[in-house]
């Protein structure tokens, strides 16, 4: 585990003079990741710390509190990520009302130079910062240059003709396009959460499940999906999810419901990841719970046969 700093803090001393790669990198896609190897080459060549940065809440969220969920991914989710791509730190740029006011000048030479010391800052070509997004890539070279610092741009990534961005994901998960979700991200869209206690309706009829909330993550289509589990001692299990309302229960309870395939551990209160690989069907409502059942037998026997 990277440690995680504060960009509202001083850096401790062996975390100055390093290397940052600067963007919000919401689900750490194939654009973010090759913004991140750039940072992280960069640092390597010069033998600097690499660090990756992000912004939370995501600066919608501030300026739109009332906007519908759209998160690709937790802080802890993007911590994890940017170890595995070799960062030596996680960098938190808390968004509030301080940092919206913060104009370029500032963010460049009282935040990035002087209060974390940085020797480099690179961005994606769109990135724009300061009070009133004044702020853009020409503007960050030049400012950089003034405080001693270096700044780099990378430009888009394309995947099948078109840029790949955090927007095109949201798209295909809202469409229940896993495929492309997951070639736009380098692995299948996945949702963290800690299993908490139901109504054990699932129990009742041979599934018990382990619910997880949704909390600000995007909402994919609702629906049946096959998934996979990574659980709290690194073990793997396939499974079958409802992600939804649960149509055929009173009251509608928006949840992540994951059947795993030949498990019998409790879960209740560990934290669980669910991988979305396929999306099997859309939610149904079933007057009987033998047709509900039967149907869960189906999807159940499809989806072990997409994730065998």
């Amino acid at each position: 585990m990277i440690a995680r700093l504060d960009a509202g803090s001083a850096l401790p001393p062996e975390y100055r003079g390093a290397v940052i790669a600067l963007g919000n990198f919401d689900g750490f896609h194939r654009g973010h990741q090759a913004v991140a190897k750039a940072a992280l080459d960069w640092a390597k060549a010069e033998g600097r710390r690499g660090i990756i940065a992000t912004f939370d809440p995501h600066p919608v969220r501030y300026f739109a509190p009332h906007t519908p969920p759209f998160r690709l991914t937790t802080l802890g989710q993007r911590q994890d990520l940017f170890a595995a791509a070799g960062a030596d730190a996680m960098l938190v740029f808390q968004f509030d009302r301080t940092l919206a006011e913060t104009t370029a000048e500032q963010f460049v030479g009282d935040l990035l130079a002087q209060r974390l010391g940085a020797a480099g800052v690179v961005t994606g070509e769109d990135f724009t910062f300061g009070k009133g997004r004044a702020g853009n890539v020409a503007v960050l070279a030049n400012l950089a240059a003034q405080n001693g610092m270096a700044a780099r741009a990378i430009g888009p990534v394309a995947e099948h003709g078109e840029v790949v961005s955090s927007s095109r994901i949201r798209d295909a998960l809202k469409a229940g396009d896993c495929a492309t979700a997951a070639e736009l991200l380098t692995r299948p869209f996945a949702i963290r959460g800690t299993v908490q206690h139901g109504a054990k309706l699932g129990r009742s009829i041979g599934y018990p499940t382990a619910n997880v909330e949704l909390g600000s993550y995007l909402r994919p289509r609702y629906g049946i999906y096959a998934v996979t589990a990574r659980l709290s001692d690194g073990s793997v299990v396939p499974g079958a999810a409802n992600l939804g309302i649960r149509p055929s229960f009173d009251p509608p309870v928006e949840l992540l419901e994951t059947y795993l395939f030949d498990f019998a551990g409790d879960l209740y209160g560990q934290e669980i990841e669910v991988a979305l690989h396929h999306y099997l069907r859309p939610e149904a409502k079933f007057d009987r719970l033998e047709a509900l059942t039967a149907q869960m037998d189906l999807d159940c026997q499809r989806a072990r046969k997409l994730l065998a």
